[in-house]
């Protein structure tokens, strides 16, 4: 089942806000670290939001995960300055460690190391 539009807009409005947030102040809160917010989902009530995180030429992805976790409540203050005026409550924050691009990645191995024959229209 496909979401509200009202919630699609809000999960894109905090992915944008949140990726601008972690460019500018992973430098003071983790170390210089690169971090992408890759998707936001929200709960019907936009009560919550689940953002999926990559880190990037990190090799510790857990203890960065923690270490956002242990500063959520600084990101949503930092996000509730910024969109405090567009929503009327700043949804709870839980963080979640995004792997598509290693399952991809992992899939593409896989798929790459079959030995299938080429296929040709004529022959069975």
């Amino acid at each position: 089942m496909a979401q509200p539009i009202k919630i699609q807009k809000v999960a894109r409005l905090l992915q944008k806000v949140l990726g601008e947030i972690f460019v500018q102040e992973t430098s003071k809160l983790l170390s210089n670290h690169v971090v992408t917010v890759t998707e936001v989902s929200m709960s019907p009530d936009l009560g919550l939001a689940k953002v999926y995180l990559s880190f990037i030429f990190s090799k510790g992805e857990f203890d960065m995960l923690a270490q956002v976790q242990q500063r959520k409540g600084v990101f949503r203050k930092l996000l509730g300055n910024r969109i405090g005026n567009k929503l009327r409550k700043v949804p709870e924050l839980k963080f979640y460690i995004d792997n598509s691009a290693a399952h991809a990645a992992k899939m593409h191995k896989l798929l790459s190391g079959l030995d299938m024959p080429e296929y040709s229209d004529g022959a069975v």
